[in-house]
């Protein structure tokens, strides 16, 4: 049925959304997914600084960011500053700029986790909405005489797993951030 592959569609878009979001959100281990948002001047162009630099996480709480062009070292500099992470970078001289990641205190941890579980919230929500618009679709053309009362109850059954699945991998998804923001 097309709506049931419209759903598993949406409800594939909330999935990863939410792993979007899981990235953007600063644990105590560093990731490159950081700085996908955070644009560098280049040649007049606005451009993602995973685009214009080698990015790398050496040690557990030291990100590095190796121009390719060392002309836009600056550059790198004034964008991370200007973005919201909250790191000073440090350039050493060579063209190389390091970002140390402190280690979160015990209370920012727990914020941390609060904040994954509001957007994994957000992502069961949009798998329900997924599936109230699919059951509203099945309905109507159960109205409208285009399928049976059986293949709407199959349907139904169909849409109702498929929910439950979504909502078990939206939790293994959180259990998994969880661990990794409460980890020392």
């Amino acid at each position: 049925m097309s709506e049931i592959d419209a759903a598993k569609e949406s409800m594939n878009k909330a999935l990863k959304a939410l792993e979007h979001e899981f990235l953007n959100l600063r644990t105590g281990r560093p990731s490159a997914g950081l700085l996908e948002e955070i644009t560098v001047e280049y040649y007049g162009v606005p451009t993602p600084i995973t685009q214009v630099a080698a990015i790398k996480v050496p040690e557990a709480h030291l990100m590095t960011i190796e121009p390719w062009d060392k002309g836009i070292v600056n550059a790198v500099e004034k964008a991370i500053l200007a973005s919201n992470l909250g790191i000073t970078p440090n350039n050493d001289g060579s063209g190389t700029i390091r970002l140390p990641f402190p280690a979160p205190t015990e209370e920012r941890r727990k914020e941390i986790v609060k904040d994954c579980r509001a957007a994994a919230e957000m992502s069961r929500v949009a798998i329900r909405n997924a599936r109230r618009d699919a059951k509203g679709k099945l309905e109507r053309a159960k109205k409208e005489g285009q399928i049976s009362e059986d293949d709407m109850r199959r349907a139904e059954d169909q849409l109702q797993k498929l929910t439950d699945e979504y909502v078990k991998k939206v939790d293994g998804m959180l259990a998994v951030k969880e661990a990794e923001v409460m980890e020392i």
